[in-house]
């Protein structure tokens, strides 16, 4: 798996400059396999904000979801198809970078775990 980032900035009509990170995943064949193999498309890696309390009845999921709504969430299929990302500043902007780098980390080691379900692996220690 491949992360590809592109960092940009355009600026508003009153001079406010916005900047956008768009992330995108290339993903090989196996890796692409392995993923609906495992139903792993679904699978959130990285929140922007987790919801503490999900409320109850209809005022709980219109709650629910305007948070959706608004809330920015990055899930293995949406780094496969690709997502532009839109950052306040650009510390921000950084801070999502670095978390994503992180999370898709982790992700890459998950694929790496269901390329050998079936098999073996030899760990060898010096």
């Amino acid at each position: 798996m491949k992360l590809l980032l592109r960092r940009n900035q355009k600026s508003g009509l009153i001079g406010k400059v916005s900047f956008t990170l768009d992330v995108r995943a290339e993903l090989s064949a196996d890796e692409q396999r392995n993923i609906a193999k495992y139903k792993l498309g679904g699978t959130m890696l990285y929140e922007r904000e987790k919801i503490l309390d999900p409320g109850k009845g209809l005022l709980g999921a219109a709650s629910r979801l305007a948070f959706k709504m608004m809330n920015l969430s990055i899930s293995v299929d949406d780094l496969a198809k690709g997502k532009q990302v839109e950052c306040k500043d650009i510390v921000e902007m950084l801070a999502v970078e670095d978390q994503i780098k992180e999370a898709c980390e982790t992700f890459a080691a998950v694929l790496r775990a269901a390329a050998t379900f079936g098999g073996e692996e030899v760990i060898e220690f010096a």
